[in-house]
């Protein structure tokens, strides 16, 4: 039986060998925030998928809000992104950075000297982050930014975009989702402000749209696409009247840029509100590039929603971590590995992140 998923697929101008994505995850492995060539083996061994996203990767020093995220703003990290892409476009693989600035998700231990941990308004993340330094430690409250620096970070986004391409980047995903700095504008918990970029659904989404244009025009339309979470709570994002307005807004704006493609995850585990929903009914008929799903897909149920024409593209995050071989698999309908050790999922080694054995690997230690 023929799998839609596996088919070719073309995204803008971009040539993708099959309609899965391998979903951004955070993987800590960026030493001093800087590609290594553990990363570059990381994804070369994934880039069967029609499309990889990188982990969220700072545009800026006020971003890393985690210990060893990488960040794409220094000389030092453009030339360590190109060893990475060069490695996975020499496998016929197609690859794009999200770009990640973690606002008030953070701790300044995980900053480097001179940054500052910022956000749209002063509101404290509850609950306790890692730091190399001292273990786990409350979050801190962030700093309200300033005009001029909400307008300096977005000149920060526009330079990250220009140095991915440079690094050799197929193109670029804001992460606008799971509770960072891109969503902390949208959400009216997290948003406070009583300037141009706070308040009603226009001015909240402000920060974000703009960002995306300016990149767009920096880089191409075909090259930029963001992540959205609706109904996401993660990081502290609480759900409010009008989510759906928000992100119909969002969708028809998106639209007129003509970026690339939006990537909706959805955060709720089959449980109301439902994300397919409001993609189905709502975002689907607004946005008209590639929508990509992304949470808790089957490659049954990523069969149904593609043929259904709800989305062009699903994602897999966690199949891919402990399946390096996960198209293979998908191609003989063989079993997946799903043995999945959760301990080594941020630590600073190869163990957990690059040892994962394919199929015919497993056989041989069975």
């Amino acid at each position: 039986m023929s799998k839609t998923s596996l088919t070719p697929y073309r995204l803008g101008n971009t040539e993708l060998k099959n309609r899965i994505v391998m979903a951004p995850m955070t993987r800590s492995r960026a030493i001093n925030n800087i590609p290594n060539s553990l990363i570059a083996e990381y994804y070369t061994q994934r880039a069967t998928a029609g499309l990889i996203i990188t982990e969220g990767t700072s545009p800026s020093p006020n971003g890393l809000g985690y210990a060893r995220i990488p960040g794409i703003f220094s000389a030092e990290q453009i030339a360590a992104w190109k060893e990475v892409t060069t490695a996975v476009r020499s496998t016929g693989g197609k690859i794009f950075v999200q770009l990640m600035h973690s606002g008030r998700v953070g701790h300044t231990l995980n900053l480097p000297a001179g940054a500052r941990l910022m956000a749209p308004s002063a509101v404290t993340l509850p609950g306790e982050i890692w730091t190399d330094q001292a273990g786990m430690k409350p979050n801190a409250t962030p700093h309200a930014m300033s005009m001029e620096q909400v307008l300096e970070t977005k000149r920060e986004y526009v330079q990250a975009a220009i140095n991915a391409i440079e690094a050799g980047f197929d193109g670029i995903e804001l992460h606008g989702a799971n509770g960072y700095l891109l969503e902390q504008f949208l959400s009216p918990h997290t948003n406070q402000r009583m300037d141009a970029y706070g308040g009603g659904v226009e001015n909240r989404a402000r920060f974000v749209l703009e960002v995306t244009k300016e990149i767009s025009e920096a880089i191409g339309k075909d090259k930029t696409a963001i992540r959205l979470s609706p109904f996401g709570t993660a990081n502290d994002i609480q759900n409010y009247p009008g989510v759906d307005v928000m992100y119909g807004y969002l969708a028809e704006e998106l639209n007129t840029l003509g970026i690339a493609y939006l990537h909706i995850t959805d955060q709720s585990a089959g449980q109301k509100p439902d994300v397919l929903d409001l993609v189905e009914t709502s975002i689907r008929g607004k946005f008209k590039n590639t929508i990509i799903l992304s949470g808790g897909y089957t490659l049954s149920s990523a069969e149904e929603v593609i043929n259904m024409g709800i989305a062009d593209l699903i994602s897999f995050g966690r199949p891919f971590i402990s399946n390096p071989d996960l198209i293979a698999r998908f191609n003989k309908n063989l079993p997946l590995n799903i043995k999945f050790d959760s301990s080594t999922l941020y630590s600073s080694d190869a163990k957990g992140y690059t040892d994962y054995p394919v199929f015919e690997e497993e056989l041989v230690n069975a």
